[in-house]
């Protein structure tokens, strides 16, 4: 335990001052309805795990009667300072736990301000649930139960709509904040994201809020569409200026963790709808992207190629990326050293570019692609992918007799699969 060091093992803590669970002194005593005193952590997290027994008596109890041992707790504080000289830290007095009265007392008071309109008293309630849910996980989970996050998307959409500047801005960025806090989104959260009010009011913070604003709105966004919700996607695609607030993003990036939600926004977007990957090629996102995929880590590289391999479902995605410069070496040279998940789009990308077009599929064998499918084919991967490398295989074999094509000695001997 933190309040007792390693090195002073000599110490006998006494048994009542242990809890029957972890057998580790107590910092937060809870006695049930049997009379069985725990570590509040412990016992919760007994219960959280879906027991709905007392662990020494097996009598049924609940989370809701587990009672502070103040008496016990202080006899511990005491315990701990009289054995200060032997480097026993003083256990802190523990907060009092958030219940389920007090939750929705507060929810009751965002509802009712958000109604009326008043913005002072709604943003001085979210200030406090979200204070509250921070001091614990068990806090946060009560605020959830409770139905915080349909109480706190209510309210967003009652302050949204047209001409969001001012207060009226940071109110909303409060909100957003704390809805994003207290995630996952019920469904009749969802609901009321998706009006087209509460959609505006995002892209609005996405492209001119404070910088947690920013982050928030994008956050929101990925957690939103990751549903895979074709009507969801269609009324978060005609957002206007959502489009660019994402490629700006991507453009100027403001924290690896919007830049990363947002290339998951993009990439469900432009798998869902063609249409959406021509808009986002016409605003340079392709180049934006390459450029990123050259020196980034794992989980944004594969994130970026994702995306590039939306972007070549269209027409114009895939001959913007033949006319880059950086996407054939770039897609050949991430095609086995990040992740199979980056193999899988590295070798998706690449067949579209190289399908009916000689021009790439010439520069692709140049660059190596032939030699690198064999050894993906020789080291295993999905079978989506398998079919794709041996057709892309098939593809680059007729065109390796107009190229001087000198194979790797490392490649050498790898025996063919087509």
């Amino acid at each position: 335990m933190a309040f007792i060091p390693k090195q002073i093992a000599s110490v006998s803590v006494p048994t009542h001052f242990r809890c029957p669970i972890s057998l580790d002194l107590m910092h937060d005593p809870v006695t049930a309805s049997t009379g069985i005193t725990y570590d509040r952590q412990s016992i919760d997290k007994w219960l959280e795990m879906g027991n709905n027994s007392c662990p020494a008596t097996n009598q049924h109890i609940t989370q809701d009667e587990l009672i502070p041992n103040h008496a016990l707790r202080r006899l511990i504080q005491e315990w701990c300072v009289a054995n200060r000289a032997l480097g026993i830290q003083r256990i802190p007095t523990p907060r009092i736990p958030l219940s389920k009265m007090h939750a929705l007392q507060i929810l009751n008071e965002i509802s009712s301000s958000s109604v009326r309109g008043d913005g002072v008293r709604c943003s001085a309630s979210v200030a406090k649930l979200k204070s509250l849910g921070k001091e614990s996980e068990r806090n946060k989970s009560c605020v959830v139960s409770c139905g915080g996050s349909r109480v706190l998307a209510a309210a967003f959409r009652e302050f949204s709509g047209e001409g969001i500047e001012g207060s009226k801005l940071k109110l909303v960025e409060e909100i957003l904040s704390a809805l994003v806090f207290f995630f996952p989104l019920d469904e009749e959260a969802k609901q009321h994201i998706n009006s087209p009010s509460c959609l505006k009011t995002i892209v609005s913070i996405l492209n001119h809020g404070n910088l947690a604003g920013m982050i928030n709105a994008v956050i929101l966004l990925r957690k939103f569409v990751s549903s895979l919700d074709v009507p969801v996607i269609n009324s978060v695609a005609k957002t206007k200026g959502l489009v660019e607030g994402l490629v700006k993003l991507v453009q100027t990036p403001i924290s690896s963790q919007a830049t990363k939600a947002a290339l998951a926004v993009i990439y469900y977007l432009v798998t869902t709808d063609d249409r959406l990957s021509a808009k986002f090629t016409e605003l340079n996102l392709g180049c934006l992207v390459s450029e990123m995929i050259i020196d980034c880590d794992k989980s944004t590289c594969e994130k970026a190629l994702g995306v590039l391999d939306g972007l070549f479902n269209c027409e114009r995605g895939r001959e913007t990326g033949c006319r880059n410069a950086l996407t054939m070496p770039l897609l050949i040279n991430k095609l086995i050293r990040v992740s199979d998940l980056a193999t899988d789009f590295s070798v998706s990308a690449l067949w579209k570019l190289c399908k009916n077009r000689d021009c790439c599929a010439v520069e692709a064998v140049q660059a190596g692609l032939f030699q690198k499918l064999l050894f993906l084919l020789q080291i295993g991967c999905n079978n989506v992918t398998k079919q794709k490398a041996s057709d892309l295989l098939k593809l680059l074999n007729s065109s390796r007799s107009s190229v001087d094509c000198v194979e790797d000695k490392k490649f050498r001997g790898i025996k063919r699969q087509f």
